[in-house]
């Protein structure tokens, strides 16, 4: 579930002693007391809040709505893994990560992490933001070789970048690259200029329409142990493979991309018509139930030719497959495959709060549409232990 940012409920989450901090750093609210300001409850906070001006508000607003998202495990979990880069001292890594598990909360990690270690800061809102990007495209069969990070390939890629999109699209005539480590990843954040737009906005009390030009986003990770490239770009499909490209004559040296060798790896889907098929996994991992919203069955004699069965399961859990007795009376069931399936789960992720329904997509022959944070690491492993993770086709021996 999307966690939503709102001021108040960012300052009541926020210890009054930290918010104190945050605003007297800034010369600000000097005279407002925190002291007698109950936690939890900033409704006097928030008066005094409303009557900054617009310009203070609106820079510390984005300083605060960034906070508030570094504020969960995904964000604890960035910011550890960047000060591991950071603090090539092991004593002083441990005392940092200490420090900050003996904290109350990721609210106050984050807060403390955004006021006293700006080294450690940016980038790991940077490795969050990826940590919740989805649609990555992944290269196998690179050389295993190390990422070359210095300021000519850094530049030698950003101007491929540029180049591409400004001679395809129109756009990307500046671009920027910033290169990062963490742990056995290479992390590339490029930014190629976007096109020009108008936004309507709200400036110093005037409503107008404000030309911009903002930037659009381009991830790479490189695993040299795995020789695996990582892409994440909302663009044109034809794009992903001329990126690929630049990043591996840029940074890995070399003249032209590898083939590209097909993923033979399949999910076997049909199982799960069986209403009888049974989910595992363990009491441990927090998953509570799993059942199927929606069935895509596809002919095996017609290309093209597709059945899709979804039902209401608030109810009935098993309403797909009543559907699909409806349905297997009409037509020779033996002719179709199941090639997509939607299912949902129930997963306990705070003791304290009831479970979370986690709803995801399995599609022939190899796509899922979990991450891989913690949630959907543990729903990979349930696919896994219950024969559903994809698997490379059996050999037929001659």
């Amino acid at each position: 579930m999307a966690r939503h940012y709102s001021t108040k409920s960012f300052f009541r989450q926020m210890p009054n002693a930290l918010l104190a901090r945050y605003f007297h750093e800034r010369n600000l609210l000097l005279d407002f007391d925190f002291t007698i300001m109950k936690e939890g409850n900033p409704a006097a906070l928030f008066e005094v809040w409303l009557s900054l001006p617009d310009g203070q508000r609106n820079v510390i607003d984005s300083e605060f709505r960034e906070i508030y998202d570094m504020s969960c495990e995904k964000g604890f979990t960035a910011i550890l893994h960047e000060a591991e880069f950071q603090f090539s001292d092991k004593t002083t890594l441990h005392d940092f990560i200490e420090k900050l598990s003996a904290l109350t909360n990721h609210y106050e990690r984050a807060m403390i992490t955004f006021l006293d270690h700006k080294n450690c800061w940016k980038v790991a809102t940077l490795f969050y933001h990826a940590d919740t990007l989805t649609h990555w495209r992944k290269r196998k069969n690179l050389p295993q070789t190390g990422a070359a990070i210095d300021e000519a390939s850094i530049n030698q890629l950003a101007v491929f970048i540029s180049s591409y999109f400004h001679h395809t699209e129109g756009r990307g005539k500046n671009c920027v690259v910033e290169p990062y480590r963490r742990g056995e990843l290479d992390y590339f954040f490029a930014y190629p200029e976007d096109y020009s737009q108008h936004s309507i906005e709200w400036v110093d009390g005037q409503f107008d329409c404000r030309p911009h030009n903002p930037a659009f986003e381009i991830i790479y990770v490189y695993s040299k142990k795995e020789g695996s490239l990582d892409l994440n770009f909302r663009g044109a499909y034809k794009a992903i493979e001329p990126l690929q490209n630049m990043f591996a004559q840029a940074i890995l040296k070399l003249d032209n991309l590898p083939p590209d060798p097909k993923d033979t790896r399949v999910y076997d889907l049909d199982p799960l018509l069986q209403k009888s098929f049974d989910f595992t996994y363990m009491p441990a991992s927090g998953i509570e139930s799993v059942i199927i919203k929606k069935l895509r069955l596809s002919s095996r004699i017609k290309k093209g030719d597709r059945i899709t069965l979804e039902a209401n399961t608030e109810e009935d859990p098993d309403a797909v497959y009543s559907l699909f007795e409806q349905v297997k009376t009409s037509l020779p069931m033996n002719m179709y495959s199941v090639t997509q399936v939607e299912l949902s789960a129930s997963v306990v992720i705070d003791a304290e709060k009831p479970a979370r329904k986690v709803t995801f997509r399995i599609t022939y022959p190899n796509s899922c549409t979990l991450k891989y944070d913690e949630t959907d690491l543990k729903l990979r492993d349930m696919l896994e232990v219950s024969g559903i993770e994809p698997k490379e086709p059996e050999s037929v021996d001659a």
